[in-house]
């Protein structure tokens, strides 16, 4: 078992400055400021405690918490203890990793505390203490998956919002852009290639766009370890989740042509639509099919498990027998199960004479593909690995860069308007031209409406400070300047598309790794850095997020066992069954246990959890980390898995 790193039990002084106060219920959202001045967003129908230097902000959901504590201490080990001792005086957890973030708005000083749990207690438990000056804000998570599965967004605002006494954030508003001259563009491209590097990515395809003209497209590094082709701005990637906004392209077009309205109910336009809950389906209207805000949670295991015969009409299936966990229109949860019914039920009414897929496969490529020139662009598996195409890579749990299986990718195509698109630079670039262009095509003709592609970038949901999700687009403002941008992300390709319409900038990048994931968000902020001569911060951040990578994935392996331990592999059955899941078989084969799930395997190691529980981690390169828990059910052997907020257990058979 891994050794344990105590929390320092000095004492710190703390601030007394506020009296205890009786809990104030927040009808909307509103700013609020600790005793020593640090000023944050608490949301709207969030309860507020104040006492002393403590201040805890709590959920609907009583289960759920996060402390805010003003503390004056010798350094942040110090300042957390201080922080538990205001907040929950009996905690006694030892700390699983500390690590380093990067001093940013207005901070001097960050530090993250994670601390040991074990699964079956579903717990989220967490420190960070920043440092302004002399004095320490320490905030504390405490609570339950589900919840912050469910309120990410929230929390997440607390969390962007929180800012020191008098800190002014930087702002672009009113800035001119600077030109993205070939200078520009080499600084742009030799960030992402040395961050490429630091995160192990084997390939990347750039592609920026300056004035409604493509500026630069490219690639860099190669489409698969160990063999020599080169990326270029042709290779073919999965973009996944970018296809979403391309799905609502096809909505604004047909909203066009009179074929849907934006607030038409979707059991009109499709009646057969229908979701676990009545009330909720009967809300829907076109424009909720794809805005993440009805309320239902994301439930991806019943499709990346169950594919092998799964239609788009099962797809749509799924979805009458799904729950909706918070209010329609109450909170961000990505769904993307009912992205895929925006796709299908659009290429219904483009043409209802075929079945769903082929529907979409053609009214995408008639009304977006064909006339955009994305002539490479493609839902066809077969014909974009046949193609110059990049392989998926991911780490193993050493931490190495390995190639990857594409049999997981597979789970998507039942549901691809959500996340199945193959695509290039060179193409990619011509949709975020679009965009740019307000719905004109280079030569001038109006493809789409003006009304109705910014009808997509409306906001429909709040997912965090100055930042919105739209219709398959996500607006942030952080920055003081709009960008409108939406990740991708299938296992072993991370992508990111973004703009600034302002300014009629954007960008594409497209990588062939699971790492390549803590490449975009820096990319965004680099492109900005470059474009309004902002704070160098980008780099620092890509530095930042390889190295606690790095710590993590060194911390998890201290108490993973690989091969897994033949002494707990042998109390497992041969074969277990899930009614959502499917099928599940223990393969044991020189000295390696798998779990084979049919459409695709892993192999697994072992980890003995501090309750006494035993789990089984899923490891082969861009599968990792699906846990299995040993458990029983109704007197059988089972082995239980869970997303954010829900359970699955597999049973013997």
């Amino acid at each position: 078992m891994a050794a344990r790193i105590l929390i320092c039990a000095v004492v710190a002084s703390i601030i007394v400055l506020a009296a205890p106060q009786s809990a104030e219920q927040l009808v909307s959202e509103a700013k609020r400021s600790t005793p020593a001045g640090a000023t944050f967003t608490v949301p709207a129908a969030w309860s507020m405690r104040a006492e002393a230097n403590l201040i805890v902000l709590t959920p609907p959901e009583p289960d759920s918490h996060l402390a805010i504590v003003d503390a004056k201490a010798a350094d942040a080990a110090s300042a957390v203890t201080a922080g538990w001792s205001a907040y929950r005086s009996d905690f006694k957890r030892p700390v699983k990793l500390m690590t380093p973030s990067p001093a940013r708005d207005g901070w001097d000083e960050k530090k993250n505390f994670d601390y040991e749990t074990s699964p079956n207690e579903r717990a989220v438990l967490r420190a960070l203490a920043w440092r302004a000056g002399e004095t320490w804000t320490v905030i504390i998570l405490d609570g339950k998956e589900p919840t912050f599965e469910k309120r990410a967004s929230q929390f997440g605002l607390i969390l962007q919002s929180l800012r020191p006494k008098g800190y002014t954030k930087e702002t672009f508003a009113g800035r001119k852009a600077l030109p993205l001259t070939p200078e520009r563009v080499a600084e742009l491209k030799s960030f992402v290639e040395a961050s490429m590097k630091k995160l192990g990515v084997p390939g990347a395809s750039l592609a920026l766009v300056d004035g409604r003209r493509v500026v630069y497209e490219g690639g860099l590094g190669v489409r698969e370890l160990d063999r020599p082709e080169r990326v270029d701005a042709d290779t073919l990637f999965m973009a996944a989740s970018n296809t979403k906004g391309m799905t609502t392209l096809l909505l604004a077009r047909l909203v066009d042509q009179g074929k849907l309205r934006w607030d038409e109910p979707v059991i009109e336009a499709y009646p057969a639509f229908k979701l676990g809950n009545a009330e909720v389906t009967s809300k829907v209207l076109v424009k909720h099919l794809i805005c993440a805000c009805t309320g239902l949670p994301r439930q991806d295991l019943e499709w990346i498990f169950e594919f092998k015969n799964a239609t788009p009409e099962t797809s749509l299936a799924l979805l009458g027998a799904m729950q909706p966990t918070s209010r329609f229109g109450e909170v961000f949860q990505y769904s993307n199960l009912m992205a895929s019914a925006a796709g299908y039920v659009g290429a219904h009414l483009y043409d209802p004479k075929l079945g769903l897929g082929a529907a979409y496969d053609k009214a995408m490529q008639d009304l977006v593909f064909t006339p955009l020139g994305m002539n490479s662009t493609t839902f066809d598996m077969a014909r974009a690995l046949k193609a110059n195409h990049a392989s998926p890579h991911g780490d193993n749990v050493d931490g190495t860069p390995r190639l990857a299986s594409m049999a997981f990718n597979y789970s998507v195509m039942p549901h691809r308007p959500a996340g199945g698109v193959w695509t290039s630079a060179h193409d990619l670039i011509k949709y975020v031209q679009l965009e740019i262009a307000r719905g004109k095509l280079p030569d001038g003709r109006q493809l789409v409406s003006e009304q109705n592609l910014l009808m997509r970038r409306q906001p429909q949901i709040a997912t965090g400070e100055n930042q919105s999700y739209g219709m398959g687009l996500m607006e942030d403002k952080t920055w003081g300047v709009s960008v409108i941008h939406h990740g991708g992300s299938m296992a072993g390709f991370k992508s990111d598309l973004m703009f600034l319409p302002d300014y009629e900038i954007g960008a594409v990048l497209l990588t062939n790794s699971d790492t390549g994931g803590m490449l975009l968000r820096p990319m965004m902020r680099r492109l900005l850095e470059i474009l309004f001569d902002g704070k160098p911060e980008a780099v620092g951040n890509v530095d930042s997020s390889a190295a606690n990578y790095k710590a993590q994935l060194a911390k998890e392996r201290e108490r993973l066992v690989l091969p897994a331990s033949p002494d707990l592999v042998a109390r497992l059955a041969g074969r277990y069954s899930s009614p959502a899941l499917g099928e599940l078989a223990v393969i044991k084969d020189a000295g390696a246990t798998t779990f084979d799930f049919g459409e695709w395997k892993s192999k697994v190691a072992s980890r003995k959890n501090d309750d006494g529980t035993i789990s089984f981690i899923t490891t082969d390169p861009t599968n990792t980390g699906f846990e299995f828990v040993v458990a029983e059910r109704s007197g059988k052997r089972a082995l239980v898995i869970r997303d954010g907020q829900h359970e699955y257990a597999f049973t013997e058979r």
